[in-house]
């Protein structure tokens, strides 16, 4: 009976763990059926994940679900973006809904390296708007697949990055790591929260307020779901050494938005703490720094949160008597004394007020102050801002810890003033607004490991006006190039205060620029890389370079003499005028290159004038000659051209041939031609051995080219006593197209020229069509094949029609492919305007995916997307607007 009993239970036993074995198996079709159609029934967005993993021991007695390798890509202007993309989200479910496969409900998430890009563009589109309007009408009994019962979440080793462009504010945060855990079925409980990151960043207008600070936050929140209302007190915030404690409540209203009552300080009042914010200071032996001083930090937030609507806040420092100094750096900075706030009573942008009253430091005994008062930002800017002091920044090593191979040199002397409203200096009200002062720099000199041989500066002077900044004196050095330069800052308050365009205009010189050196050109040939990203022209400057260099070398040209000019503005770089000596010959080139329209397909515009140049030398240093006339690869000799073209930048910078369009002459001054095999083939055929090579001179056409194809208008060339009217269509794709008329006299002719004429003359006569050949033969020949493998056909020319009537055809059809080609692209720009609007116009959907899943209000979205370095999108520009093809032609990239 026993061993009945134990046979009974091993075998019961055994059939339920073979069926915990089984059973995901069993129900994965069903949970990944049942999950792929929530989400895409929920969301606007490309999702994928590599799989589902169903597992009944790794959370039991819960059934644990797990999505890997989940990615959200966005769609519209977001196309490009991942949203969010995480190694793993896992959630513990109960057994029987995952049998029955219909009300799921979940007691856990956890969220494995998740990557959050949350985006709001200039447009003021946000890329996590991705959730469907939610069209159901709600019943009593209407049934959700998923239900929540959380007790405990976490979030592991997050990368987040928060771009707001419309107010210049960023946030990245490296190593997230957070936990929840609560009963969040229940009307009022405690979350329990713990908090940290490893390097925290906040950027407003481009100044980083905190950088790479390391952040820990522990804190029991008080969840009131009745009348959604958090409210939190904790001591438990550090912001690398700054301890600081903050109590508040948190309520989520209706009409969306929160009601904000926080309040925070800082209980330590040891200057040393707010010391740890700077990542210059804090980076370097922080524990091992001598500080004396004391210091306050406060502040609140109160008022409501929304889309429309920001709460109002204050902020206090104050720093007195600081010091510090590093036991093993021979100076301290000394008498350290601050006080600023930050007022903002209703959240209204424009009532804002920072006010720093007085900034006062001493460098080895040698006072600078500062203060700075702004209000009225919006509607009125007035600003109040005063620098005095000798600042010697070769004893900044003597004070702080710089990185290695790193040194700063330089007397920066200031003494500048400036109070007033902005408007009265766009009113030219120049009287209601004072400034003045001067700010010199002398013998400056930087070396860094992005700069190993150093920018240096022997001087730059200033002066302040009302109405401007005059730069009166600028002298210095980089890379070998010697420089000088005067100009002027005619808003400088606006561009730095209300973010509006920089209007600048300078003029500057050099002597020797190697630009190889500043883009940093490699001479590997071998080396394989990403492709160059295009960079984007800012839209925030207004500037003009007027510029001359006694000798500029790229790659291996040389151009001396040059002058032109250079504008930054509208998202737009033009050059104009820019001319010199180059190529044997003189060079001018017009253009522009901008990313208003597109960031990832630029437009571009150029016009060059070369004027007896080599051709060689020309062909090589071009790439839209080498498309456009291949020829010249073969060609030895004087040139002089025209050329004008407008397209889009494709793939690693290089032009899109397909986008290119224009028109242009070519004028052969002087030339030899030779090893052409078209010219080779035409004398193969013709036996006529003066065209294998052949000298030429002022031998001038036309050319129009659109959609990968160059139009040769009809001109006439006299070789050897052979008169001949060539005209055509070759491809980009080096495709040949060509008819050709010529007078070759019988005399040039070999045996084999002569029986091909008289092959042609007795198929005429068989047709019934009386022809007689005299010493001189008309010939008609039509080129085809491609420029390596050219192809031959041979006729004789009957009657007086010319070769512009033979080629109407192909002429037609050159225009009307232009036409279209001119009609899809504006199309296009329609399409995609309306499209834009649209966008604009779809109200903003509820976030029923993120209430269902996590509990929140809405999910953030990822992009990864990498950025080129700048030098390689100049690099890329130069290479390919004005330079030969890369040098790896064979390589992918």
């Amino acid at each position: 009976m026993v061993k009945k009993i134990i046979k009974i239970v091993s075998i019961s036993l055994l059939v339920l763990i073979v069926a915990a074995f089984a059973a995901p198996y069993l129900f994965k079709g069903q949970i990944v059926n049942l999950v792929k159609k929530e989400i895409n029934k929920k969301i606007n967005a490309k999702v994928d994940f590599k799989d589902v993993d169903i597992s009944f021991f790794r959370h039991f007695p819960k059934v644990a679900v797990g999505l890997d390798e989940l990615r959200v890509i966005g769609t519209g202007v977001f196309a490009a973006d991942t949203l969010v993309s995480a190694q793993r989200i896992d959630a513990a479910l109960n057994i029987m809904s995952v049998v029955q496969g219909k009300d799921m409900t979940i007691y856990s998430v956890f969220v494995e390296s998740p990557r959050i890009h949350a985006i709001v563009n200039k447009d003021s589109l946000v890329n996590w708007d991705i959730m469907k309007p939610d069209t159901a009408v709600a019943t009593p009994t209407t049934e959700k697949p998923f239900k929540m019962a959380l007790q405990q979440y976490a979030i592991s080793n997050a990368y987040i990055n928060y771009r707001d462009e419309t107010a210049a504010i960023g946030t990245e945060i490296f190593n997230l790591n957070h936990k929840g855990t609560g009963d969040f079925t229940s009307d009022l409980f405690t979350l329990k929260t713990t908090t940290n990151a490893d390097a925290v960043t906040v950027t407003y207008g481009g100044i980083p307020y905190i950088s790479n600070a390391r952040a820990v936050a522990d804190a029991d929140i008080q969840v009131d779901n009745k009348s959604n209302v958090y409210r939190f007190k904790t001591d438990k915030i550090t912001v690398n050494d700054l301890k600081i404690t903050g109590e508040g409540a948190i309520k989520n209203l209706a009409e969306k938005g929160y009601d904000l009552d926080i309040k925070f300080k800082a209980p330590s009042t040891d200057f040393k703490n707010i010391l740890s914010l700077i990542p210059a200071i804090y980076k370097n032996d922080f524990n091992k720094i001598k500080t004396s001083g004391s210091a306050i930090f406060s502040g609140f937030v109160k008022g409501v949160y929304s889309e429309t609507v920001m709460p109002g806040y204050h902020v206090d420092m104050e720093v007195k008597d600081g010091f510090f100094q590093y036991p093993d750096l021979p100076k301290p900075l000394q008498q350290i004394n601050i006080k600023a706030q930050v007022d903002n009573p209703d959240g209204e942008t424009d009532n804002t007020v920072v006010n720093v009253e007085k900034a006062h430091i001493e460098m080895d005994k040698e006072p600078f102050d500062i203060h700075l008062l702004v209000k009225k930002p919006i509607s009125n800017l007035f600003v109040d801002v005063a620098a005095k002091g000798k600042l010697d920044l070769g004893k900044i090593a003597q004070l702080i810890k710089l990185e290695a191979g790193t040194k700063i040199t330089g007397l920066l002397n200031a003494d500048v003033y400036v109070k007033g409203n902005v408007k009265d200096i766009e009113q030219q009200k120049l009287d209601q607004f004072t400034a003045g002062g001067a700010l010199d720099l002398n013998n400056f000199l930087y070396v860094a490991k992005d700069y190993p041989t150093g920018v240096k500066i022997n001087a730059l002077s200033t002066s302040f006006t009302p109405a401007k900044v005059d730069i009166k004196t600028l002298d210095g050095q980089y890379l070998s190039s010697n420089f000088s330069g005067s100009g002027q800052i005619n808003n400088l308050l606006n561009y730095m205060l209300q973010s509006k365009p920089l209007n600048a205009s300078l003029t500057l010189k050099a002597d020797n620029i190697n630009l190889n050196d500043w883009m940093g050109t490699s001479t590997d040939t071998t080396t394989k890389g990403p492709a160059a990203a295009p960079f984007a022209v800012p839209a925030n400057l207004n500037v003009l370079v007027n510029t001359s260099v006694d000798k500029l070398h790229y790659d291996k040209v040389d151009i001396t003499g040059l002058s032109g000019s250079l504008k930054i503005n509208d998202e737009t770089v033009t050059i104009a005028d820019v001319k010199g000596n180059a190529l044997d010959g003189a060079v001018m080139v017009n253009g522009s290159y901008s990313t208003k329209a597109s960031k990832t397909k630029p437009d571009i515009s150029l016009i060059y004038n070369v004027d007896k140049v080599d051709v060689q030398k020309t062909f090589a240093a071009f790439n839209t000659v080498q498309v456009l006339m291949p020829i010249g690869k073969f060609i030895a000799g004087k040139l002089t051209s025209q050329l004008t073209l407008k397209g889009k930048l494709g793939d690693n910078m290089m032009p899109d041939l397909m986008s290119l369009s224009g028109n242009g002459n070519l004028l052969l001054i002087e030339g030899f031609l030779s090893k052409f095999a078209p010219l080779e083939k035409i004398a193969s055929t013709l036996n006529v051995k003066e065209l294998e090579q052949i000298a030429v001179k002022d031998v001038k056409n036309y050319i129009e080219f659109s959609n990968g194809e160059v139009l040769v208008k009809p001109f006439t060339v006299k070789v050897n006593g052979i008169d001949m009217e060539i005209g055509g269509l070759q491809g980009f794709d080096q495709s040949l197209n060509y008819a050709i008329n010529m007078k070759l006299p019988r005399a040039l002719m070999g045996d084999k020229g002569n029986q091909l004429v008289n092959n042609l003359v007795m198929q005429i006569n068989s047709k019934g069509i009386p022809v007689k050949v005299g010493e001189t033969v008309n010939l008609n020949l039509k080129l085809g094949g491609f420029l390596k493998s050219p192809t031959i056909k041979t006729d004789l020319k009957q009657g007086a029609e010319n070769l512009a009537d033979e080629l109407k055809q192909q002429v037609t059809a050159f225009a009307k492919a232009k036409i279209d080609s001119t009609r899809q692209a504006i199309t296009s720009a329609v399409k995609d305007t309306i499209t834009s609007v649209k966008k604009q116009a779809v109200a903003l959907a509820k976030d029923e995916l993120a209430k269902q899943v996590f509990g929140n209000k809405s999910t953030t979205t990822d992009s990864a997307k990498a950025t080129a370095r700048p030098q390689e999108s100049v690099k890329g520009l130069m290479n390919n607007l004005f330079k030969k093809k890369p040098k790896d032609t064979t390589g992918k990239h």
